[in-house]
């Protein structure tokens, strides 16, 4: 189920980028809410706090992370984005025009990502029936 989400997401972005069109208005957004939601339900998503940054992000591992952090270097990675910036920072030059759109593309599902993972995690704490054993 991961990787079928993963690819979803991949080809949102993918027709997102064709139609030249913000994932941040709908329908992008919507369906990437979808996406979240699906993968979140399937217990995806670990909590931020969980992932270290030395997490190794294999597409083939037989627990896929799907947190915004592992998800924007699994596609990074997917794309050659990785390997791109690093060379682009060796030789102290700029993204080639088509890598850097994408990488913003990724930035804003990171973004998205993480909103609502903070706001599903928090949703318990502000929605709870009031206590009715403290009223007087």
């Amino acid at each position: 189920m991961a990787k079928e989400i993963l690819n979803g997401i991949e080809n949102l972005i993918q027709e997102a980028q064709a139609n030249t069109r913000p994932l941040e208005v709908d329908p992008f957004r919507s369906r990437l809410f979808e996406l979240f939601v699906t993968a979140e339900g399937a217990g995806l998503i670990k909590d931020e706090t969980q992932v270290s940054a030395s997490s190794d992000f294999d597409e083939d591992a037989d627990e896929l992370d799907l947190s915004a952090d592992s998800l924007c270097r699994l596609l990074a990675r997917r794309w050659g984005l990785d390997m791109a910036a690093r060379e682009a920072q060796a030789l102290q030059t700029r993204l080639p025009a088509d890598q850097l759109e994408r990488m913003r593309l990724l930035w804003s599902v990171m973004r998205m990502w993480i909103e609502w993972s903070y706001a599903w995690r928090r949703w318990a704490e502000f929605h709870a029936s009031p206590d009715t054993s403290t009223a007087k």
